[in-house]
């Protein structure tokens, strides 16, 4: 039987910690020598997790009787470590022990110097601020979750679902898995990154400049030339070009493709209409050209998106 921590402190995610708890705590006695989890801490035994839910967790001293921890978050705040947690977890690495992050948890791992020349991942929101802290750590974009060796990370919120399958299927075999995604009524396991679920919404600041943007997406199943966009802005093409990478990032063609990737993946999750019209619809010449982005900017087909997104009842069924 697999012992397992799962690490809590005071403001701990609720529901990076309700996965790891599902996942491994949860007792299901069809499962012989399942997994056996505490959750503790290292610091206080009653916490707040968010919202100031109250949790009652065990006092840890000592990791020495598991087998794996799980961190399923973590401040991305610098913070002053406890001294124990720090020599415990250390310790816990240099024994070749099995640990894994969901979310924001990856900054307490970085921070320990356990991540160094690993590669890792986090939460998209958090990439950023990753990359700046720690730089010896070789950060994985778009991804739902790293599995290096016995370390492991994923990003956030329900990928760590994924990465708790992932270690499920390595520990008791593809079956058991599917078992226990069934109980959760989720895939298996899901193809592609995090990119398909990032937003790129408008910047609102009551501008010439902002309208032509709101007119775009209205329009998005037109043919837009770049140059209408800066005669609607009263601006030069070059001036234009200039002031949308400045305020987006990127150029007027990129956030056009990002915006009908966008409408497609928001008709391929509520119709069953068909890829060709889905591609018609959203200002993308064919059905070729639809997969193309999609692969190129979310790693998977239109098909495999909707199958993600609108097929789990069936396949639960």
């Amino acid at each position: 039987m697999k012992k397992v921590a799962i690490l809590a402190y005071d403001g701990c995610s609720l529901f990076e910690l309700g996965c790891a708890v599902e996942l491994f705590g949860l007792k299901r006695p069809e499962i012989e020598n399942w997994y056996q989890s505490t959750v503790v801490a290292f610091d206080e035994q009653t916490l707040k997790s968010t919202c100031g839910i109250g949790l009652t967790v065990s006092k840890a001293t000592s990791l020495t009787p598991y087998s794996m921890l799980i961190v399923p978050s973590w401040p991305t705040a610098e913070t002053t470590l406890n001294p124990r947690l720090r020599e415990q977890i250390i310790g816990f690495h240099n024994a070749n022990k099995r640990i894994i992050s969901f979310c924001s948890g990856a900054f307490l791992l970085a921070e320990l110097g356990i991540l160094e020349g690993s590669k890792a991942t986090t939460h998209w929101r958090y990439a950023d601020k990753f990359k700046r802290r720690f730089k010896d750590v070789e950060y994985v974009d778009d991804v739902l979750y790293v599995l290096s060796g016995n370390i492991g990370t994923s990003a956030g919120s329900a990928a760590a679902i994924d990465l708790g399958l992932a270690i499920i299927r390595d520990d008791f075999g593809s079956r058991i898995a599917n078992n226990v995604a069934r109980r959760l009524v989720m895939a298996p396991h899901r193809k592609g990154g995090q990119s398909q679920y990032i937003e790129t919404p408008v910047l609102k600041t009551n501008s010439i400049f902002d309208d032509t943007l709101s007119w775009a997406l209205e329009n998005l199943n037109s043919d837009i030339p770049i140059e209408s966009l800066a005669k609607r802005s009263h601006m030069s093409r070059r001036s234009f070009d200039r002031r949308f990478r400045s305020t987006h990032g990127c150029s007027a063609k990129e956030w056009l493709t990002t915006q009908r990737i966008n409408l497609a993946k928001t008709a391929l999750e509520q119709s069953q209409t068909s890829i060709e019209r889905i591609a018609e619809s959203t200002g993308f010449d064919n059905a070729h050209t639809l997969r193309h982005h999609f692969r190129k900017h979310l790693g998977l087909s239109p098909r495999q998106y909707r199958d993600q997104f609108n097929s789990l009842t069936n396949h639960f069924e």
